[in-house]
């Protein structure tokens, strides 16, 4: 019990601090925030399931945009999270940290920040799409590669 809340505890601040050490590519709706590589680690460790959600809520109070951004988009990661954990067991566990964030947070970010509603969502989604796929897949091989989910 004592090694899950640790691990939880890790991840929320690994997501914190990268999401912060990569300010300039990790807010705004032209964004490639590399922390949500994390977002796949509920597929092993059902404790990154609160780690995440700490984490970004943390990052967002530093993101600058507002209470829409630390609330909306830090209950965006949790749900992602949850549907990861959920779908574990099928590729479709990849699908909502893109999908969720693309969506709800480009949605936010388009009125936040007045730019066009589907270059918000589609850069947005890009951006998790790089995150997730690109780098949070051979993390998530790697972590299985090493027995540690």
């Amino acid at each position: 019990m004592t090694a899950k809340i640790a691990r939880g505890a890790v991840i929320a601040a690994l997501y914190a601090v990268v999401t912060i050490i990569l300010k300039p590519i990790s807010f705004g709706y032209l964004q490639v925030r590399v922390a949500e590589a994390l977002t796949l680690l509920p597929i092993l460790f059902p404790e990154a399931i609160p780690g995440l959600f700490i984490g970004c809520l943390v990052s967002n109070i530093y993101g600058g945009l507002g209470p829409i951004d630390i609330f909306l988009g830090s209950l965006t990661t949790l749900a992602a999270a949850w549907l990861t954990y959920a779908w574990r067991q099928s590729r479709l566990a990849y699908l909502p940290p893109i999908a969720l964030n693309g969506i709800i947070v480009g949605a936010y970010l388009s009125y936040l920040l007045h730019v066009n509603i589907l270059l918000a969502v589609g850069s947005v989604a890009l951006g998790e799409a790089i995150a997730v796929l690109v780098l949070g897949v051979p993390l998530l091989k790697r972590l299985q590669k090493m027995n540690l989910g």
